[in-house]
Formats: structure tokens, sequence, C-alpha cells
């Protein structure tokens, strides 16, 4: 039984029915929390805890980045070598209630599929209420960061490479990167070290004021964009060749 699930039966919580309204992400740029909204998102909310209670996230990296747009995890892990996909558990239920505001976490999912959401999730950089409000039947937001959060989050978002965020790595690395001509090294990207539970009381959203989605009530218009702006397709393709490119360099070795 892993630390997290045995501090929880100490605590007298329930491990298949704990609600940690605030967990901290801990990554190796810094740490911030989330409030969660498990009162008016109970599924998505519920998803994302059976990740968090598997530690399932652990050694997850961010993997896309859009600059003044989103920051995406949950996927991937890196070998060194390979990105590597984490297991799911199957797809949840779209729970459009608020606006993909700035500050705000949502979950990603795949083009034209409302309900196709598993484990990857991002960050809202901006306010991207006008895109993903709507389109795809609307991003579920299901939670918010919370105290300095974003001042942490705003500095991953600095780091751009490829689409992916890395620290400490030169606009001309970025282009040897995407070539072939340079290994990517693990320890440049960003990595989730643990989820943290911090508070698992189920009110403690009380003392927040998230913005309703109205646009999701509006008649259902086509995407506003092709591309999977939470679901990371387009990006992944890129660095998906990328990887291509990589486990050629590493086999050759």
């Amino acid at each position: 039984m892993n630390k997290l699930k045995m501090a929880l039966l100490a605590a007298g919580l329930s491990v298949g029915s704990a609600h940690a309204t605030i967990v901290e992400v801990q990554t190796t740029q810094g740490n911030f929390q989330i409030n969660l909204f498990d009162e008016t998102t109970p599924k998505t909310v519920e998803n994302f805890l059976t990740y968090v209670n598997n530690e399932d996230y652990n050694g997850v990296v961010f993997h896309r980045l859009v600059t003044d747009f989103v920051l995406q995890g949950g996927g991937y892990t890196y070998d060194g070598a390979t990105f590597e996909a984490i297991e799911n558990y199957g797809s949840v239920i779209n729970e459009p209630v608020y606006s993909n505001v700035r500050g705000t976490i949502a979950m990603a999912k795949l083009p034209y599929q409302p309900n196709s959401a598993t484990n990857q999730w991002f960050i809202n950089l901006s306010d991207n209420s006008g895109d993903l409000d709507l389109q795809n039947g609307g991003f579920t937001v299901f939670g918010q960061v919370i105290g300095n959060g974003m001042e942490v989050v705003d500095k991953m978002s600095e780091f751009a490479c490829n689409e992916y965020p890395l620290v400490d790595t030169t606009d001309e690395q970025c282009a040897d990167l995407k070539s072939g001509n340079l290994t990517l090294d693990s320890q440049k990207l960003i990595t989730i070290d643990h989820v943290a539970i911090i508070d698992s009381n189920s009110n403690t959203a009380s003392g927040l004021s998230p913005k309703e989605n109205t646009l999701i009530k509006e008649p259902v218009q086509p995407p506003l964009i092709s591309t999977d702006s939470g679901g990371s397709f387009g990006a992944l393709l890129s660095l998906l060749a990328g990887l291509m490119v990589f486990r050629r360099k590493t086999t050759a070795k």
C-alpha cells in the first residue's frame, strides 16, 4: 500500500471516496496548490483523484506549452530516451459548469468528443473562455490555482521549446532538438514529483467565486479551431515525431 493511501486510512478517510478539495502539485520548478470543485464537478474531481491516490502523476512531465494559452500535463513520463503514456482508467463525462479563465485547471480531451477526457489536464494561462467554454462541448474546469500558485505556473510557462517547456535551454538547442542533432536531457523537462492532498474538506471552495460558463448554454457552434486545444493532438504529433528521432539516436549508440 502506498504512503498516500496509508495516510488517508490513518486520518480515518476512505481511500475509495476521499475528496481532496485542495491538492499541491510538487514539481521540479516549484509547487502550487489547486482548489478542486468537488461539489460542482464531482465526476471530474473523482476521476482526477483516482490518479492522485494511485500516485500515477508522480514522474509525469509537462509535455505541452502554448504561450499565453495553456500548460498541459498528466499524460507522459520520460525515461531519458522515450516518452511513455501513463495508464488511463477510461473517460469521464463532461461537466462544463465553469469558465476557462486564467488560473483554472481543466480536462484535456480528443477533438469532437466532449466526453473523452481521461488523465490529461491543463492550466489556463490566460482567459480562454471565448474559445474553450464552447468548443467540443466546453472544456470542463474542475479547479482553480490558489495563493501565489500562478507565479510558479507563469515561471514554468517562460520555458518554451518545441511546444513543451524546457529549462536552461537556448533557442539553438531547441533547434538542435527539433532536428534530432541533440538528445533531450530529462533534467530539462519540468516534472511532477508528487501531487499531495493538503485539505480533504469538501467545502474549502466556498470562499472562491469561479466564473460560470454561460457560452455552453448557447446553441453549439462548430469548433473555433481545428486542433484539440486541450488534448494536445497537434502538439503531440510534433512531439512524437521528435521522439522517433530520439529513439533512432538512442538505439544507434
